[in-house]
């Protein structure tokens, strides 16, 4: 089954405190809900554009999006 990365974007001098923030509460989500997440992160694009993200498969994703609301997805290979 094919993986895809729900990702968060923030943007500002803040954005990486904010991406590791989010990320906590993405944790706090996956673990209340018993979801099938294989991994979360935090991925710092530029100075002032950081990015948290979680990787469900595919068949789970439509609640998780639906919930939580990404600003967008792709598909994610290692």
């Amino acid at each position: 089954m094919r993986q895809l990365k729900l990702i968060w974007d923030f943007r500002g001098p803040d954005s990486e405190k904010i991406a590791e923030h989010h990320e906590i509460h993405l944790k706090e989500y996956i673990a209340i809900n018993s979801i099938p997440v294989h991994k979360t992160g935090v991925e710092t694009i530029s100075e002032l554009h950081t990015v948290a993200y979680m990787v469900v498969d595919e068949g789970d994703m439509k609640p998780i999006r639906d919930s939580l609301k990404p600003h967008r997805g792709q598909v994610y290979s290692e």
